[in-house]
């Protein structure tokens, strides 16, 4: 398999599509949710880091600034095929260096449950009480870049 590359995108991009295909396949679907809830309000004003080959979207994270210097990690997807092999936490290093080269300090995160291990391995820490979002269990998670 060829090497993943990783990229900045907008919407808009060619590879735009295929990030809310693979945001809708692993994050919406499984849960029984229409494609059309793929999409967040803020997408335009946020940033979208894919990794890529031969055309096709295998992996995505996304970033919302909240204020000057933080602000929210959200949509993180990796293609079932390529999970555990560490191109999730490769996405979210390149993220966040991408982020203090921009001035921010610190990043938060909504964990589904079962990925909690994931971010805590990346040096996310778990505050606040546990919660339902989209119909599952949720732990708020943040992390001084």
């Amino acid at each position: 398999m060829v090497e993943p590359v990783l990229a900045f995108i907008q919407p808009g991009h060619p590879l735009y599509e295929g990030e809310l295909e693979l945001r809708f396949r692993v994050l919406r679907e499984p849960l029984g949710h229409t494609r059309a809830s793929v999409k967040f309000p803020f997408e335009d004003d946020s940033l979208h880091l894919v990794a890529h080959a031969n055309g096709a979207v295998l992996g995505c994270v996304l970033f919302h600034p909240e204020d000057a210097h933080g602000g929210r990690l959200f949509q993180m997807a990796v293609s079932p095929s390529l999970q555990g092999r560490g191109l999730g936490a490769k996405l979210v290093r390149a993220l966040e260096d991408a982020l203090r080269g921009r001035g921010f300090r610190h990043v938060h995160l909504h964990a589904r449950s079962p990925v909690v291990p994931f971010y805590e391995r990346l040096g996310y820490a778990v505050y606040g009480e546990p919660y339902e979002e989209v119909g599952i269990p949720h732990r708020n998670m943040q992390r001084d870049l």
